[in-house]
């Protein structure tokens, strides 16, 4: 690891060779905390290359751990995190939406490193216990239309810097790298970043692959749409920006969406919502998350079509349903 360092510090990149073998040696738990440290602090002061980037997620991808769903054709529904806004957890519910609309979601998350719940944290919360069993994830998806895949399961890299990561407590390259990995090889994807030049390299990376895709980045920082800015929308067919009228029929404050001081919070707020008990502010943005996501499927004729889906699944009880039923499986 000396050698890398070195080599960054003198502000050179990293080939796409090199940056495997680092996250196949970060795997096999070659490096120590210190020097796991002063290697994500270095992408914490430039930019990382698509090259680095590729080889990265190459590694990380070479010893996860395969999962198996028989081919359905599964929706990954994820931020990257590391926006520092503490949202409630707006892609999680959404994909209980989405699942409510009889898409099936195979959700790839982890616990909060720069946020105080993550999608592992507010799932552990409400009662789900985290699994690795191709066989318990498939009945959980056949019977809820939704199974969430714990990352550190999955990938011994992020299980090996999990520690360093919330020790150090801001966001990372391995936030980048998280939407790239999921296990489950999801068939479409809708991905939030929290910056422009993230959502550039998303769009240069998945324009690789066959599987549609949506890119969303709130153009005030956020790595989702919140309502409270306009959002930067980009597919295969290009980017264009939508005002939060047009995705949620209203504005919301920074306010309306805070997510909570604890997990403890997060998870009372996230089944008041899922209960169709949240406030109209919050309604909305998980809403037009949802209804993106189920648009980017290509079974909704338009977005207010996919949007009137995503209503009727949380009004209808739907959401929620599929939500007590996974719950009932553990």
């Amino acid at each position: 690891m000396k050698k890398i360092l070195q080599h960054l510090f003198e502000h050179k990149t990293l080939p796409f060779e090199t940056a495997k073998e680092v996250m196949l040696a970060i795997a096999r738990g070659s490096y120590n905390e210190t020097e796991l440290a002063s290697f994500v602090t270095v992408y914490l002061m430039r930019s990382i290359t698509i090259e680095e980037l590729q080889g990265f997620r190459d590694g990380l991808l070479e010893l996860a751990m395969p999962v198996d769903l028989s081919g359905a054709e599964v929706m990954d529904i994820v931020g990257t995190g590391g926006d520092g806004k503490n949202t409630f957890n707006i892609s999680t519910l959404a994909c209980f939406i989405v699942a409510g609309a009889g898409k099936q979601v195979a959700k790839h998350g982890n616990y909060g490193a720069s946020s105080i719940s993550g999608a592992s944290n507010v799932m552990e919360a409400l009662g789900y216990k985290f699994k690795a069993s191709s066989d318990s994830l498939k009945r959980e998806l056949d019977e809820t239309n939704f199974t969430f895949l714990h990352a550190p399961q999955f990938h011994p890299a992020l299980k090996a810097v999990a520690q360093t990561r919330r020790n150090l407590g801001f966001r990372t390259f391995f936030n980048m790298l998280g939407p790239m990995v999921n296990p489950a090889k999801p068939s479409y994807q809708l991905v939030g970043v929290y910056n422009l030049e993230m959502a550039r390299i998303y769009n240069y990376l998945l324009q690789q692959t066959a599987k549609p895709f949506t890119i969303i980045h709130g153009l005030d920082g956020y790595d989702e749409i919140s309502l409270t800015a306009d959002t930067k929308v980009i597919t295969a067919k290009g980017e264009k920006v939508f005002s939060a009228e047009q995705l949620g029929k209203r504005t919301v404050s920074p306010a309306d969406i805070h997510g909570g001081n604890s997990v403890e919070e997060a998870a009372k707020i996230f089944t008041k919502i899922l209960k169709g008990e949240g406030s109209w502010a919050q309604n909305a943005v998980v809403l037009a998350n949802a209804a993106v996501a189920l648009q980017c499927t290509g079974d909704f004729r338009s977005y207010d079509v996919a949007y009137d889906a995503a209503v009727e699944s949380l009004e209808s009880g739907k959401a929620v349903a599929s939500f007590t039923k996974l719950i009932s499986l553990q």
